[in-house]
């Protein structure tokens, strides 16, 4: 039987980077960890209005959630140091033998951030009846004759939900005062 002072360098190495490999689910607890402790200490240096009406304050909510985050990262990576491993996906009908399909991602990104120049002048109906349109075109629909009605239609239902029904101010643009 070797001692660790018998295994060359080499071997000591190779076989971090197995063990490594072997629980590289561990990152997702480090990344789990790392914003359950963003969200805990922004939410503890939140400024608050002292005169709070009720017992649940704006900070609850984020102090639960970081929280909950923390739980879950230390009982993933106890898991893990177990032995428990992550199910291999098997319900995606994905080739990964086959290149990513980098035209679809880059039309995504242009509409996503040609939405976000124009949402401020042209407002939010317009904006994101194009980011919908240009998002359906981006992913293969060629239906001319119903996707920017499908768009607009959507568009405004959202606008209206946010901005009448839940009170999330979303900017008009020149439209809104024709309407």
């Amino acid at each position: 039987m070797r001692t660790q002072t018998d295994i060359p360098p080499a071997e000591t190495g190779g076989a971090r980077r197995s063990w490594l490999r072997e629980h590289s689910e561990l990152g997702v607890s480090v990344l789990l960890l790392a914003l359950g402790v963003l969200v805990l200490t922004d939410a503890l240096t939140m400024d608050v209005d002292i005169a709070q009406r009720g017992p649940v304050g704006p900070k609850t909510v984020p102090v639960v959630v970081g929280a909950g985050l923390l739980v879950i990262a230390a009982l993933l990576a106890l898991d893990v140091l177990r032995g428990g491993r992550g199910q291999a996906e098997g319900g995606e009908d994905v080739d990964l033998s086959e290149p990513a399909d980098w035209r679809t991602v880059l039309l995504l990104a242009g509409v996503f951030l040609g939405a976000a120049v124009l949402i401020e002048p042209l407002g939010f109906p317009v904006a994101g009846a194009l980011l919908f349109w240009g998002a359906a075109f981006a992913l293969g629909s060629r239906r001319i004759d119903r996707d920017p009605l499908i768009a607009a239609g959507l568009s405004l239902v959202t606008y209206t939900v946010f901005n009448n029904l839940l009170g999330v101010p979303l900017p008009g643009g020149p439209l809104m005062g024709v309407l």
